[in-house]
């Protein structure tokens, strides 16, 4: 449906984004005053976008309010333990809410497809899946459950991204790469998990994810139009007004204490000097043209600076990246 349609337009997006982000604040201090509890789960395809609408969603939220749950593997104490037991662990109290980055579902997803569990034990999830959920919202849990849907194509396209990007390589696995060529197993196995586990008391709600921002837009907008939220007044604390001294105590001098360096300072050097030397050109009479030159010079200068910086500290991994010589390449390769 989504890819039929044009990418959201950037202002519209983050003005409406900003919006949305204000009522989940509103909605994390309902959470607080009344005892709520929130159970989020943001299941998917590899690089379908719910990484970045749980970003969006905890953006502004207070992290001893709303926690983000993305458990590992389990350990071989965990393998042994029934296989909802580590979730229900990290299940919220009153006044939380958690966001599972995945979830147990795992068991019909990644772990159906690649073999980590057996057929008995699918067919045993199927079955206890929906009594688990079922005992969570008859407790009073709010539970919301989100499949992130992404085309294969977009996917491809994503995972190149991130292959092209120092930045978000971390983000690549084989385990992740292991989604397009099993792309038909995973699509069954979601189709199979639908069946058993949409059910009236803890339905699915599929959000199309072609395009991020309007995935982002439509979770948050949907999230706050079912939780039965209300505005509750906030009790702001006054700032008092600092009190004067009445003791003779005295700041020790600055040299007792260690600073982090003022590296910062690079980048401002040379625009300092231009203003200088723009406001010495205006003091002996120089025409106002010539100090608004002067002044373009100066942000001139602020970006060269900002390189030389940049170019410097470079320099500097790179040497020690020289120094470290095959070991420093060996840890490349595991990482």
């Amino acid at each position: 449906m989504s890819s039929s349609l044009p990418k959201l337009d950037k202002k519209a997006y983050e003005d409406q984004l900003e919006k949305l982000q204000a009522e989940l604040v509103e909605m994390q201090q309902w959470v607080v005053e009344t005892g709520a509890r929130i159970v989020i789960v943001m299941e998917g395809r590899d690089a379908a976008g719910k990484g970045s609408a749980i970003k969006r969603i905890t953006q502004y939220l207070n992290p001893r309010v709303c926690r983000v749950e993305a458990l590992p593997a389990p350990n071989s104490r965990e393998q042994g333990q029934w296989y909802f037991q580590r979730y229900i662990e990290k299940l919220p109290t009153a006044g939380e809410i958690v966001i599972f980055d995945r979830s147990w579902y795992n068991r019909a997803g990644v772990e159906r497809v690649m073999g980590f569990c057996t057929t008995h034990e699918y067919r045993r999830f199927l079955h206890q899946a929906p009594i688990f959920e079922r005992l969570l919202v008859e407790d009073g849990i709010l539970l919301r459950k989100y499949w992130f849907s992404v085309s294969d194509e977009e996917q491809v396209r994503r995972f190149q991204s991130r292959q092209s990007d120092p930045m978000r390589q971390w983000k690549l696995s084989p385990m992740d790469l292991q989604s397009i060529t099993r792309w038909e197993d995973y699509s069954r196995a979601k189709d199979e998990m639908f069946v058993h586990t949409d059910i009236p008391s803890a339905p699915w709600y599929t959000v199309e994810s072609e395009d991020k921002k309007r995935s982002r837009i439509n979770v948050i907008t949907h999230l706050l139009s079912t939780i039965p939220w209300e505005y509750v007044e906030k009790n702001i604390p006054k700032i008092p007004d600092r009190p004067e001294s009445t003791s003779n105590y005295e700041r020790p001098p600055r040299s007792m204490f260690r600073y982090v360096p003022d590296v910062a300072a690079e980048l401002e050097k040379d625009r300092v000097k231009a203003r200088e030397d723009a406001a010495a050109a205006l003091k002996d009479g120089e025409k106002p043209n010539k100090a608004k030159k002067s002044a373009k010079k100066a942000k001139k200068a602020t970006k060269k600076s900002a390189a030389k910086a940049a170019k410097k500290e470079s320099g500097k991994s790179g040497k020690k990246a020289s120094k470290s010589g095959k070991p420093g390449k060996k840890a490349d390769k595991k990482s």
